[in-house]
């Protein structure tokens, strides 16, 4: 890891000299900005090979920052830091180009997992869903009319069934808390929805057993991840 160089940018100076000294105690160089408003121009200047953004910054934010660094390189991985009641945050973030995104208060574990995790990503094009039709692994997925076919079969899914899908495509290979996934398709996270997730994540779980190199991935404490091959 020594030649991997990270862009951190977090004005709390406290929390930023912890994370920077354990990342360069693991072998990363790491570039630290604690204005907002000079990460860009650092981030021409040093190329790194990851950024670390702090959504809540002096002078300018995290997303401002991301959607500058988007014009400059489409393909550098770009974590979120945010604050526990930024769920809105972390939808704005993908759509700007995020590639994860860790709540604070997190542990340097975590932080070290998500890092290597998104130097190993390749650069996937656009993940949306265009004309509303997705190949997903050998499977056609056709969100309009919420239908998941094989070549030989279609698979009526219910709307929320179809849309948790969609959401998990257009996410693939990235780590999505659940409670986002609730309030994102339900609106909250009440226990009862958190179940009715659990039924849907299974169901789904059964539609994918045709191709094998799918799957969704319980990550313990977080949420999921969609592997698809």
């Amino acid at each position: 890891m020594s030649n991997t160089k990270v862009l951190y940018v977090e004005d709390e100076q406290f929390l930023g000299k912890i994370v920077k000294e354990s990342l360069e105690s693991r072998g990363y160089q790491v570039v630290m900005e604690t204005d907002g408003g000079k990460a860009t121009a650092l981030f021409k200047k040093e190329k790194p090979d990851i950024c670390v953004l702090d959504v809540m910054l002096p002078n300018k934010d995290g997303f401002t920052i991301a959607d500058e660094i988007r014009e400059l390189n489409e393909d550098v991985p770009i974590i979120f830091l945010t604050a526990k009641t930024q769920t809105e945050d972390v939808v704005k973030g993908f759509k700007l180009g995020g590639n994860d995104y860790i709540r604070k208060p997190f542990s340097m574990e975590e932080l070290i997992v998500r890092i290597q995790h998104a130097l190993r990503e390749k650069p996937a094009g656009d993940t949306k869903i265009s004309g509303g039709v997705a190949m997903i692994g050998k499977l056609q997925f056709f969100l309009n009319r919420q239908v998941l076919a094989n070549g030989k079969e279609e698979k009526k899914l219910s709307f929320r069934e179809s849309e948790l899908l969609k959401l998990l495509y257009e996410n693939r290979d990235k780590v999505i808390d659940r409670k986002d996934i609730l309030n994102l398709l339900w609106g909250n996270d009440s226990f009862f929805n958190s179940r009715n997730l659990d039924v849907y994540i299974t169901k789904l779980r059964s539609y994918l057993r045709e191709d094998p190199a799918l799957e969704i991935i319980t990550i313990k404490g977080i949420g999921y991840r969609f592997v698809t091959g």
